[in-house]
């Protein structure tokens, strides 16, 4: 059957013989040279020998490139296919329709990997380079489930065994991710747990802490620090793991280009910074070199306001004081996140190289309550027919916002996004919203140490 032309224009597509062979590293190309990670101990730019006892010896040296491309393994290519790779680029002309906007608004379908998120771009890679360098298990914490689903299942691809760190208050609220993960043969924990040093005294002090990125990213590698066979991976922030998130956007520049349109403004959500870099990286380059002016718009909870409220300054990564000090927009190590439904956005920091481009105004950002990115769900949820992660919907939060700034200014704008992840076990908090319980929380007060003046 012959498809239409005004079908095609719906959905672009990638043949899987077009697959980027290269991830797109941007540290070459940023505006500054990103500050050094400290080490807490001297203060000093941390050693990346110090590095390999957590981190797989590949992750290290990615972390420090500064190639621009850094080559797939044809390993994790093969992996990326069967995901399925390249996903689509749609066009929401229903959501359009809705609001009576001129502009167009696309979005890269990244809930269509088996795990419902864009996070096995990275999990695959991270665990195909630890089983390539002998680990027989990783460690690793998470927010809302997405990732530690992914590199669950990614462990098992390559026959790693994984714990993972969930956070009590998602471990709670979550359950689907939990059965997820243990499916797939991973041991999950709720953070703060009984299974470290640093979780007992939290627990012994308040059996119902609701937990932390931070916490339970102490957990992890403390946990990682007992076996010698054992590695550390991380979801998002460091700059190895943005990199391999880049195929998202390598792919949508292509599929941009197949139809002669680029984007006047990439909207994305952040919780440590990879879904939105992956996606937005590899059009950010074209600003840096001044060869367009995209509007680049970070998107938060208000109950986590990092890079809104937050301080540019050095941090830990972790609560429990045991991550290098990594300069970044951050709320401070110790803060204690609100339990939104959000729970991939429920990190005191972000990326530093993500937070390095909005301090010097090549990209900006907004926060959102969580009652009204909901809403924005449930327009999309009415007119495209997906049910989004709550994560996802800050960023279509602000993608309807900007669609009706352009209804009443008549601008024409082509707004993107990366559908980072699917909301099909995040329905409690489509039921909590639908029946009015969610609370929307915002800080009053934000206090950051100062480590480095």
């Amino acid at each position: 059957m012959k498809v239409s032309e005004s079908v095609k224009e719906h959905t672009v597509f990638l043949n899987p013989d077009e697959i980027p062979t290269s991830w797109y590293n941007i540290l070459p190309d940023l505006p500054a040279p990103p500050d050094p990670y400290l080490d807490p101990g001297d203060m000093k730019p941390v050693n990346p020998q110090k590095m390999l006892r957590l981190f797989a010896q590949e992750l290290v040296m990615q972390e420090i490139s500064t190639e621009r491309y850094i080559k797939i393994p044809d390993e994790v290519l093969d992996a990326y296919l069967r995901l399925p790779r390249p996903t689509p680029l749609v066009r929401a002309k229903r959501l359009e329709a809705f609001l009576k906007t001129p502009a167009q608004i696309y979005y890269k379908c990244e809930y269509l990997s088996p795990a419902g998120s864009h996070k096995p771009n990275t999990a695959i890679a991270q665990a195909y380079y630890n089983m390539k360098q002998g680990t027989e298990r990783v460690v690793t914490e998470t927010g809302a489930g997405q990732w530690g689903s992914s590199l669950a299942m990614s462990s098992a691809l390559f026959g790693l065994k994984c714990r993972v760190y969930m956070v009590r208050i998602s471990y709670k609220q979550k359950p689907g991710r939990r059965v997820m993960m243990e499916t797939y043969g991973a041991e999950v924990l709720p953070s703060p747990s009984n299974n470290t040093k640093f979780g007992r005294s939290l627990v012994e002090k308040d059996p119902e802490h609701h937990g932390s990125l931070g916490i339970a990213i102490t957990e992890a590698v403390e946990d990682t620090l007992t076996d010698e066979k054992t590695r550390y991976c991380l979801g998002s922030v460091l700059n190895h793991v943005l990199t391999h998130q880049s195929i998202v956007g390598l792919e949508a520049k292509k599929q941009f280009e197949m139809i002669d349109v680029y984007p006047d403004v990439i909207c994305g959500c952040i919780g440590g910074g990879s879904n939105f870099a992956g996606f937005a990286y590899p059009f950010m380059t074209d600003k840096l070199k001044g060869k367009t002016n995209t509007d680049f718009v970070a998107c938060e909870p208000r109950a986590v306001p990092s890079t809104t409220k937050g301080i540019y300054t050095y941090d830990f990564g972790d609560s429990g004081e045991m991550t290098p000090l990594v300069r970044m927009y951050t709320l401070g190590h110790k803060y204690a996140a609100p339990p939104i439904h959000s729970g991939g956005l429920r990190y005191h920091g972000k990326a530093p190289s993500l937070c390095l481009l909005i301090n010097k105004g090549y990209m900006r950002s907004v926060a959102y309550h969580q009652n009204e990115v909901f809403e924005a769900a449930k327009t999309l949820a009415q007119t495209e027919g997906l049910i989004t992660a709550p994560e996802t919907a800050h960023n279509v939060k602000y993608a309807i916002d900007e669609a009706l700034r352009c209804k009443q200014t008549g601008e024409k704008k082509v707004i993107a996004f990366n559908m980072c992840g699917h909301g099909l076990l995040d329905l409690q908090a489509y039921d909590d919203f639908l029946n009015h319980k969610l609370q929307d929380w915002e800080p009053t007060e934000i206090n950051v140490p100062t480590y480095v003046k």
